[in-house]
C-alpha cells in the first residue's frame, strides 16, 4: 500500500466456470414536462422534448459474479442515490453492488439525482426543486426492469475488439491560461469570444476509444469512450441527449444489429467552446464528427479472442478530502436557508452539506476498474479532469486504457492540484475536493491498473 492511500483494495478473482457472455439492455429515462432539468441558473423545468434519453448497459456473464456498467442521459447521479441505483441494479441482474458501476452522460437538458440533498432542501422551502421524485422512482424501475428480462437471453462472446480513432474539432480545453499561468478565458461548452475561439484546442484526449463484443464474425455490442462536455445548445428547457446522443444514434442507424452504449470520460475541463458558438444548427455538426470517430475507431478495431479467465473486475475505496471552503458547516446551513440567495446557490449548498454529512460519516467511493484481455477500462467518479484519463494511460502504456468518469457525481469538479491554485470556474465553489485529492486518484489508478498487469 502506498503511504498516501492507507485503503483497502477489494480484488474479484474470476474464474471461468462458463462461457463468456454478454447481455445488454436499455430503458427509456426522458424526464416528463415541468420536471427540473439542470441548467445555468440552477434548475429549469423541461418545457419540451427535443430527444428521449436513455439508460444503457452491458451485463458480463461467466466470469464469477455479474458485472454491470450502466451509461444514463442524465447530468449527473449524486451520493445516496448513485448506491441506490447501484443497488437496484444489482438485485435485478443477480450480483452485489461492488460489480455495478453507473455513470452518467452529463447531459445539461436533462435531470440529476441526489435525494439526500434534495430532502436537506425541504426545510427551507426548497423541497422538489433538485428532481421529480415520482419520475425518479419510475425511471430506476424501467431500468431494473429492462436488466430482467435482458439476463433471461445473453450472448455467448467469443472475441472483443478494441479499436480508437481521432475526433476532429469537437474537443477543447475550457481553461486558457494567461503568462501568469492564472486562468485567463474561459471557454466554455459554446463562446463566441474571439480569443477564445482562436485559442488553440490546450490539454485534451483527441481520440475515442470503442470496445466491441463479438460471438464469432458478428458483433453484438459496443462501448464507446471520449472526454468531453456533451453540451451543444442548452438551457432553455429542451430536453435533449445533446450531440453525443444524436452522434449515438447516427452510429446505430449505420449499425442497427449492434446495440451502442457510450460513456463520458474525464472531460470535466474539456468542451466544444472552440467549435461550438450555442447556435441549434452547429448540434449535428458536432454530432456527425464525433460519428465519424465512433464510425473510425469501429473500423480500425483489433480483433481478439477472449476467454472468461481473462475478465476481472477490481474495486478500490477512495476517501476524497474535502474542500476548505465546506469544513464550515454552519456557514453552508446558513446559505441554503437564505431566502435573499440566488436560487442556485441554496441548491447548490444541499448538495455541499451533503457531501461533508458522508465525509463525516466516514463514506468511502469506489474506484472501478474492468480487465477484458488487453484492455483496462476505469470508472471515476465525478467532473474529472482530462490530466487524469492521460495519466492512466501513460501509467499502462502497453495496454489499451480507456475511462469513464461522472459516476458519483457528488464531489462536483476535481481538478489537479496545480488548477486549484490556477483559478478559473471549476477549481471555484463547485468542486467540492481539496487539491490533495490528486494524490488520492493518481495512487488509486496506478494501484488498480498494478493489479492487473497484463499477459
Amino acid at each position: 500500500m502506498t503511504r498516501l492511500l492507507s485503503i483497502l483494495v477489494f480484488s474479484f478473482p474470476l474464474m471461468a466456470q462458463q462461457p463468456l457472455r454478454i447481455a445488454t439492455f436499455q430503458a427509456d429515462v426522458t424526464p416528463p414536462l415541468g420536471a427540473p432539468l439542470c441548467c445555468d441558473g440552477g434548475v429549469k423545468p423541461a418545457a419540451k422534448i427535443d430527444d428521449k434519453l436513455s439508460a444503457r448497459g452491458v451485463i458480463i456473464f461467466g466470469a464469477g459474479k455479474p458485472i454491470v456498467m450502466t451509461a444514463v442521459d442524465w447530468v449527473g447521479i449524486a451520493a445516496q442515490g448513485w448506491e441506490e441505483w447501484r443497488r437496484q441494479i444489482a438485485l435485478a441482474a443477480g450480483t452485489d453492488m461492488d460489480h455495478v458501476t453507473v455513470n452518467t452522460l452529463h447531459q445539461h437538458d436533462a435531470p440529476e439525482y441526489d435525494p439526500a440533498a434534495n430532502k436537506l432542501l425541504g426545510p427551507v422551502g426548497l423541497g422538489g426543486k433538485l428532481y421529480h421524485e415520482a419520475f425518479a422512482a419510475q425511471a430506476i424501475a424501467k431500468v431494473t426492469a429492462a436488466i430482467r428480462k435482458a439476463v433471461a437471453k445473453p450472448v455467448e462472446i467469443t472475441n472483443i475488439g478494441l479499436g480508437k480513432a481521432m475526433v476532429e474539432k469537437v474537443a477543447s480545453n475550457r481553461r486558457i491560461l494567461g503568462p501568469d499561468g492564472k486562468v485567463k478565458v474561459m471557454r466554455l461548452s459554446s463562446s463566441k469570444i474571439p480569443e477564445a475561439i482562436a485559442a488553440p484546442e490546450g490539454t485534451i484526449d483527441p481520440y475515442i476509444r470503442v470496445i466491441s463484443f463479438w460471438n464469432k464474425g458478428k458483433a453484438i455490442a459496443m462501448i464507446s469512450y471520449y472526454a468531453t462536455h456533451p453540451q451543444s445548445h442548452y438551457g432553455k428547457g429542451a430536453v435533449s441527449a445533446d450531440f453525443v446522443g444524436m452522434a449515438r444514434a447516427m452510429h446505430e442507424n449505420e449499425h442497427p444489429d449492434i446495440v451502442h452504449i457510450h460513456f463520458n470520460g474525464a472531460g470535466g475541463n474539456v468542451a466544444a467552446g472552440k467549435y461550438n458558438d450555442g447556435s441549434p444548427e452547429n448540434r449535428p455538426v458536432l454530432a456527425k464528427r464525433l460519428a465519424l470517430g465512433m464510425q473510425s475507431a469501429f473500423n480500425e478495431t483489433q480483433w481478439l479472442p477472449i476467454k472468461a479467465s481473462e475478465v476481472h473486475w477490481d474495486s478500490l475505496p477512495v476517501s476524497l478530502p474535502p474542500a476548505k471552503a465546506l469544513l464550515d458547516e454552519a456557514a453552508i446551513k446558513q446559505k441554503m436557508g437564505d431566502t435573499k440567495a440566488a436560487e442556485r446557490a441554496r441548491l447548490s449548498a444541499s448538495h455541499d452539506l451533503n457531501w461533508m454529512n458522508m465525509y463525516r460519516a466516514g463514506r468511502k467511493i469506489p474506484l472501478f476498474m474492468l480487465t477484458l484481455g488487453n484492455a483496462r477500462v476505469l470508472y471515476m467518479p465525478g467532473e474529472l479532469f482530462v490530466e487524469y484519463q492521460l495519466a492512466a494511460q501513460k501509467m499502462a502504456p502497453d495496454r489499451f486504457v480507456a475511462m469513464a468518469a461522472y459516476g458519483d457525481y457528488s464531489p462536483g469538479y476535481i481538478g489537479t492540484s496545480i488548477a486549484y491554485s490556477q483559478g478559473g470556474y471549476e477549481t471555484g465553489p463547485v468542486s467540492r475536493t481539496a487539491p490533495e485529492v490528486e494524490n488520492v486518484l493518481m495512487d488509486g489508478m496506478k494501484q488498480l491498473l498494478q493489479m492487473r498487469p497484463g499477459k
